[in-house]
């Protein structure tokens, strides 16, 4: 069994590949575009197909039963960016169910057109100087396979993947190299990303991404104090509620009845915080990335009475069963095609972990959302209440390009 790690502070998609059963070398779906085609276009066109992914897999997740009630905390942009990579080395149909399901149109995007967005993406993402953020890809391979140089040469230059050759029949050793690699890029917040690894593996795909930031208006921690959040109906746990008092951007989406809070991030990426009058059911249904570039574009300045709690969560998923759900079910079977990757393996996908931790508080955070909306008089004027006390969705946007870094909800702080 492996284990991936992400957190708000890192996230991390691993995907891990075995021995499958299938065989064949179908040519790649994915062409070539020449030099003259809009590369601005081509990001465009996959910043968007992320963000629909990103409210798709959360929709997924918020149906899954045993994830009912319970807090929900992911980072979709590492998951498509495992899976891209791991698209490079596809053929066939399971080339077309993953490429569909991250919500690629082959009509309009050809597999290289992916990965120079994807190149751009990571180059922009570890370029920021104003916010801790990076993201990257690695590759763990077995000293006795041999993947094809064509695939690592992509993997390496559009993924920016590094590259390692580990003996997987050491389990021990292979564990610690792994874990050690990702500790030094998570700035010690992932210490043990594998815990127990299969000898058999052949190759170990981490993607991860790491985001520290301050608010450009931080909380000043004297004005937090011990309050009430309301899981439902019957259910009340204690917080500490951090408050302040400042013109910042709201909007309030009357078609879904939703309040939206938009807190900045010193840098590029800020935090919406959206909380729905009627409880989070309704908008779980109808979420879409319309919804975010709208409450984006509309927000306005207004001084505001804000209430957000204090909360430090953990989630982690196995995403195959959903994945499968989202069309990309091939890769985890016997009808596997990742001769791509190599030629003379039969390879499969034996597990998609994804794993997410979130932290919030007076200085600053990585993900969260909620929005509550509620009118006092105070001080002669009207200032507008926004408490996030109950339920609410929380994402994390680059305004760059609108991707969508993380994306959740809090039901139970405390939890």
């Amino acid at each position: 069994m492996i284990r991936a790690a992400l957190s708000i502070w890192i996230l991390s998609a691993v995907v891990c590949l075995g021995s499958g059963d299938h065989h064949g070398d179908h040519s790649h779906d994915g062409g070539h575009h020449d030099e003259s085609d809009h590369s601005t276009s081509n990001l465009e066109l996959v910043s968007s197909a992320n963000k629909d992914f990103a409210t798709y897999l959360y929709k997924k997740l918020a149906a899954q039963k045993d994830l009912q009630g319970k807090n929900i905390f992911f980072s979709p942009i590492s998951v498509t960016l495992a899976l891209a990579a791991l698209s490079v080395g596809a053929r066939g149909d399971t080339y077309q169910q993953l490429f569909t399901g991250l919500g690629f149109n082959s009509s309009l995007l050809t597999q290289a057109d992916v990965d120079k967005a994807f190149q751009t993406l990571l180059t922009g993402f570890n370029g920021t100087t104003q916010e801790d953020l990076s993201a990257g890809t690695a590759l763990f391979v077995d000293e006795t396979f041999r993947p094809r140089a064509q695939y690592m040469e992509v993997a390496k230059q559009s993924y920016l993947a590094d590259g390692f050759t580990v003996n997987f029949a050491n389990t021990a050793e292979s564990m610690n190299t792994i874990n050690k690699y990702v500790e030094e890029k998570t700035n010690g917040k992932i210490e043990k990303l594998v815990e127990d690894l299969d000898p058999s593996t052949l190759m170990f795909l981490v993607s991860y991404m790491y985001f520290k930031g301050k608010w450009e208006l931080p909380f000043d921690p004297k004005d937090t104090k011990e309050d009430v959040f309301h899981v439902d109906e019957q259910t009340k746990v204690p917080v500490q509620m951090m408050n302040m008092e400042k013109v910042v951007n709201t909007y309030y989406d009357q078609d879904i009845s939703t309040s939206v809070l938009q807190l900045q991030y010193n840098g590029s990426s800020s935090m919406l915080l959206v909380l729905p009058d009627n409880g989070l059911a309704e908008l779980e249904e109808v979420i879409c990335q319309n919804h975010v570039n709208k409450w984006l574009k509309w927000m306005q300045q207004k001084r505001s009475n804000i209430y957000i709690p204090k909360f430090s969560i953990k989630m982690s998923y196995s995403l195959n069963n959903v994945l499968r759900e989202m069309g990309m079910q091939d890769m985890f079977s016997s009808a596997a095609d990742l001769s791509g990757i190599s030629e003379d393996k039969r390879l499969v996908v034996s597990e998609v972990v994804h794993q997410a931790t979130l932290d919030v508080d007076e200085a600053g955070a990585t993900a969260a959302a909620a929005t509550g909306v509620k009118i006092t008089l105070m001080s002669f004027h009207r200032v507008p209440v926004l408490k996030f006390n109950r339920p609410f969705i929380v994402l994390i946007t680059d305004s760059n390009n609108g991707n969508i870094l993380f994306m959740g909800k809090i039901v139970n702080p405390n939890i």
